[in-house]
């Protein structure tokens, strides 16, 4: 955990306007279609911060925050690489191909984009609902 949740001053600072846009509707996207616990950490080495969407102790996805980037992750498991495969072709050519280079842990993909804007959110939105059906209407 976090001391200080950034607020929005401090996140335009450290991605900058329009990327910190991107990640207001990016949330807004996730917060329409699902009730979750939203959780703020720390980002390890590689970011500044994490924001994650929690429900049951099982994490729907994560957006990271550092230096004019943000990231936003999925952690497909066994189950889910096997329902994205037989869809595959319902996904951009680029989503695809973060698929194929992305690297299989004994625990799924780790799926890490970087968004820059909107236009892969449908992308998003449909692996989200692989891991878990939007609980809201």
């Amino acid at each position: 955990m976090i001391n200080i949740i950034p607020d929005e001053n401090d996140m335009i600072a450290l991605i900058g306007q329009s990327l910190y846009d991107v990640w207001q509707k990016l949330c807004a996207a996730i917060d329409e279609k699902y009730d979750m616990d939203r959780i703020w950490n720390n980002g390890g080495k590689a970011w500044t911060y994490e924001y994650k969407y929690r429900r049951g102790g099982k994490t729907l996805c994560s957006l990271y925050a550092r230096e004019n980037r943000m990231g936003f992750m999925v952690i497909l498991g066994k189950d889910e690489r096997a329902k994205f495969e037989a869809a595959r072709n319902n996904y951009s050519e680029f989503v695809q191909k973060i698929y194929d280079e992305t690297k299989t842990y004994h625990d799924g993909k780790w799926l890490m984009f970087e968004p820059i804007d909107t236009s892969l959110f449908g992308d998003f939105v449909q692996i989200l609902a692989i891991k878990r059906k939007p609980n809201r209407k």
